[in-house]
């Protein structure tokens, strides 16, 4: 029996993910670099889980907060609330990171925004015209295809659709158009579609620029034609199961 995917289950997949990105972009070094979360919880448990993993050196933050932290020795441990004069409550309250929407720091090289949801798009378009292109902007596991092209507005359409580029993607093709099929797509190569036959490797049905309609999925799968030795060995196969029920 299948083991049914939880949402804590993706959620973990998410943040290792996302740290195994953080470290890969290390050089530029961890306080140029944010790992965004949706909410504060997230943020606080990849906080909690990467305390004294120096790959991991970054500063976690949340949407929902835009609170930052940078984690280094000792990060986690809870200081002493220190009395406030007027002046340090006046910079607090100007400052972008406690305050108001959600920004990032300045000096941010690298911001991966882990899992966004809808909600979350629409801060992050906000975030990528005020930082421009001096600031590389990273959608881990944002499953933008989930959408079907359905984005607030026009310019956010023009923005994940088009000039986001989809470095990676492995997932399951539209099912009503191709069943036990795949698409993936490795920057820079072609998006592929795949059909996970019974026996052997997956076979590639059609390979394409840009990444495949419903309809486009459809049409290649209709081409496809199964060979003689595995439509055999499929056919023994739904005969044996047949067997035991």
């Amino acid at each position: 029996m299948a083991t049914e995917v939880s949402k804590d289950m993706l959620d973990t997949s998410d943040r290792e993910l996302c740290r195994l990105f953080v470290e890969m972009f290390q050089p530029v070094g961890g306080e140029n670099i944010a790992a965004v979360f949706n909410d504060e919880n997230y943020a606080n448990i990849a906080k909690s889980k990467w305390k004294g993993d120096y790959g991991a050196d970054c500063r976690i933050m949340s949407i929902s907060r835009g609170k930052g932290s940078s984690l280094g020795m000792g990060a986690g441990k809870k200081k002493k609330k220190k009395s406030m004069g007027f002046a340090a409550k006046m910079a607090a309250e100007l400052n972008p990171e406690s305050s108001g929407p959600f920004s990032l720091p300045n000096n941010i090289e690298v911001a991966i925004f882990v899992a966004p949801s809808p909600k979350e798009l629409v801060a992050i378009e906000r975030i990528c015209n005020e930082v421009g292109m001096g600031t590389c902007v990273i959608l881990l596991n944002a499953r933008l295809g989930k959408y079907d092209g359905k984005f607030p507005t026009e310019d956010s359409a023009v923005l994940f659709s088009e000039e986001f580029v989809p470095v990676f993607h492995l997932g399951a093709a539209p099912q009503e158009a191709a069943p036990e099929c795949l698409v993936f797509r490795s920057y820079p190569d072609d998006w592929t579609l795949a059909r996970k036959p019974k026996v052997g490797p997956p076979k590639v049905i059609s390979s394409s620029p840009e990444r495949f309609s419903i309809e486009e999925c459809q049409e290649a799968y209709d081409t496809i034609e199964i060979g003689d030795l595995e439509e055999k060995v499929e056919d023994f196969m739904g005969n044996l199961a047949g067997w035991f029920k």
